[in-house]
């Protein structure tokens, strides 16, 4: 058994991703996506949740107490990321499990096969500074970038404003919930649990135009 190089602490906050066996594609369709998104608020749960029982009201169940604090995510046609706070000790290791499980066995009946869809355990980062913190916040919410100018990082964005509408229309992030739009999702994160960076839309943009401007890695 391989032995997990970033230890989980309590309190601390993590950058948590994985992607499809081979890089296969995870979600093919709008009904992919929303399902990964209400499965991140139903195993959110120190409660083994019976996931069609609460589907029709998803969102507004009474979970109880939660596994981990969600302050951002991104889902891509074949991986994800999550920005995550260790509420106990084993809670992220824990949420993944279900989420990545749940996840498996809703795909693999939709699509009539079996194995396993991840490419083995999740991959995690520690985010060890208020800088690196904030940063995460724009890598993970400019992810969907690449899905309209795929090199970008490396020749430079010739229309940001146009960037910052596509971005904004993108429902498969937490990006909408930073502008303050009213969706059920929002439901999915614990903004309080995480350093008030944006206090209102406009710095949440400001930060995320300004980050545009850079290379980074991908």
């Amino acid at each position: 058994m391989s032995i997990r190089k970033v230890t989980f602490v309590p309190g601390e906050f993590y950058h948590v991703y994985n992607r499809g066996n081979s890089k296969q594609i995870i979600f093919h369709d709008k009904q992919d996506r929303d399902r990964f998104l209400a499965l991140l608020y139903a195993v959110n749960s120190k409660q083994n949740i019976i996931f069609r029982l609460v589907f029709n009201d998803m969102y507004k169940f009474d979970r109880g107490e939660r596994l981990v604090s969600i302050g951002g995510y991104c889902l891509m046609s074949n991986h994800f990321h999550l920005l995550l706070v260790e509420t106990e000790d084993g809670s992220i290791s824990k949420f993944m499990q279900k989420l990545t499980t749940a996840y498996s066995m809703y795909y693999n009946e939709k699509y009539s096969r079996t194995g396993s869809l991840f490419e083995g355990k999740f991959k995690s980062e520690h985010i060890d500074g208020d800088r690196y913190l904030k940063y995460m916040f724009s890598y993970i919410h400019l992810n969907p970038v690449k899905i309209i100018d795929k090199n970008w990082k490396t020749d430079g964005i010739k229309n940001k404003q146009k960037v910052l509408e596509f971005l904004k229309n993108y429902q498969y992030s937490s990006y909408r919930d930073y502008l303050g739009i009213d969706r059920f999702e929002s439901a999915i994160l614990n903004k309080e649990d995480f350093p008030n960076y944006f206090p209102n839309k406009e710095r949440f943009t400001k930060e995320i135009f300004e980050w545009l401007s850079f290379d980074d890695e991908d």
